[in-house]
């Protein structure tokens, strides 16, 4: 029966709504909260110039934000599944807003590290990728990879407006001025915003998808994309999932991947810089990357939906693989049309792993301590993040070139492609395109 005061009409829109309204509020968090984050890129080389320090040293200030990320991770997906996304999203904001302030006053190796290292690298967590997977996914199953690319596409929307907005800051006002603009921006918009978020559509009564609310008493519909159901029966805690495989490939992938991602974000805008690209040209292809990524995204995470997470991922791999070998080429040959071949492998392909990256590990572990789950997985991936940006520039500092780092890249690409497969959420359950193409759900749960 339809509840006193709502129409029927209003019944069956409400849950489809509102599940696009969080998608909408994480959009803009995303371009906020991600950006904030990303311009270590842009700030890298004017804290150099000002500073002289090893670049070593300066990018192990990001690299440590990540080992900071690391050890929160797991209390992060604690923290979602006691308290929900509005709290574990303003304390985000506001760590992220206290850093770049504290990032603004620095003067030494270690402010740096306590301010755009611990509080950036903390509320950054929160706000990016890690933190909105950690509910998102509780308010779309068909749709799963259609609303996790559209939200994540915010990340590149932010980009294109924020980074060459930061990148005219610092060369017109100074880093330090950008910092305080970027904190600014944070505590106006997303601290407010946040506010509208909810953990499940359960917690207002309604269901993912905008499916219709069952009369009490009607029985629950088998889930018709459940192919290992014994598997999907399990009450996943994190002990349990801990002595799964599957676990622990998708440790490997995520980690090699966020190894690839990170390798290249930081260091892409030094690197166009030392082989002959000017400063605003580089600053734009940073920019632009994440532009590109935008449409790239969407499509993947709908494509996901049709024919597996899996070939998604595998794309993504495939795009940063490009994106190396074409940074490569660009050393012998630094033409535009190569330039703009890097922007695109990297954007329109690689990002498209963000489109499933919360979708994976959801349908396979699904359950009521999935945040716990996800914050412990996500460990691995928050390694190889902070791996990447350290050991590139520590491989250059040696080397005197990117070279070899850029090819170490390129295999963690190759691992990470091999490894998604190798955990196999299809195998869990199927995505909407391909539920309905295989018999009924068997029984053949795996560890």
């Amino acid at each position: 029966m339809t509840e006193p005061g709502r129409s029927p009409g209003l019944a069956r829109r409400l849950p489809f709504f509102y599940g696009w309204v969080i998608v909408a509020v994480t959009f803009v968090t995303m371009a906020v909260g991600v950006n904030a984050r990303t311009t270590f890129s842009l700030l890298f080389p004017s804290i150099l110039d000002e500073f002289g320090w090893d670049r070593g040293v300066t990018a192990g200030a990001f690299s440590f934000g990540f080992v900071v990320a690391a050890i929160l991770s797991p209390f992060l997906g604690r923290l979602m599944d006691r308290r929900g996304p509005l709290v574990v999203m303003e304390a985000g904001s506001l760590l992220l807003a206290a850093g770049l302030i504290l990032a603004a006053l620095a003067s030494e190796p270690w402010h740096f590290y306590a301010s755009l290292g611990v509080l950036v690298g903390g509320g950054s967590i929160a706000l990016g990728y890690s933190g909105q997977a950690l509910f998102l996914p509780n308010w779309f199953v068909r749709r799963r990879g259609l609303a996790i690319s559209m939200a994540y596409a915010g990340a590149g929307v932010g980009s294109v407006m924020m980074l060459p907005w930061v990148a005219d800051l610092i060369a017109g006002e100074g880093w330090r001025e950008a910092c305080w603009a970027m904190a600014l921006l944070v505590l106006a918009l997303l601290v407010p915003l946040n506010l509208l978020l909810r953990h499940r559509p359960e917690d207002l009564g309604l269901r993912p998808d905008g499916d219709a609310v069952p009369a009490t008493g009607a029985s629950q519909a088998p889930h018709a994309n459940i192919v290992d159901a014994a598997w999907a029966a399990v009450d996943w805690t994190l002990a349990r999932a801990l002595r799964t495989t599957r676990f622990w490939w998708l440790a490997l992938g995520y980690g090699t991947a966020l190894y690839a991602w990170y390798a290249v974000q930081v260091h892409q805008t030094q690197y166009l810089l030392e082989i002959g690209f000017a400063a605003d040209t580089a600053a734009w292809a940073l920019g632009l990357v994440g532009f590109v990524g935008i449409p790239g995204q969407i499509a993947l995470g709908h494509l996901s939906d049709r024919i597996g997470r899996e070939w998604v991922w595998s794309a993504g791999c495939l795009g940063f693989a490009l994106c190396y070998g074409l940074l490569l080429l660009l050393a012998e040959w630094p033409s535009p049309l190569l330039l703009s071949a890097m922007i695109v492998a990297q954007g329109l392909l690689g990002y498209g792993i963000t489109s499933v990256f919360g979708a994976i590990p959801a349908e396979i572990f699904e359950g009521r301590q999935y945040g716990q789950i996800f914050g412990t997985l996500s460990l691995a991936g928050i390694v190889g993040g902070a791996l990447a940006p350290w050991l590139t520039g520590l491989i250059h500092d040696m080397t005197g070139r990117y070279t070899l780092a850029f090819w170490l890249a390129i295999f963690g690409c190759l691992v990470s492609a091999i490894a998604i497969w190798l955990a196999a959420p299809r195998h869990v359950r199927l995505v909407a395109g391909r539920a309905g193409t295989r018999p009924a759900a068997t029984s053949r749960a795996r560890s």
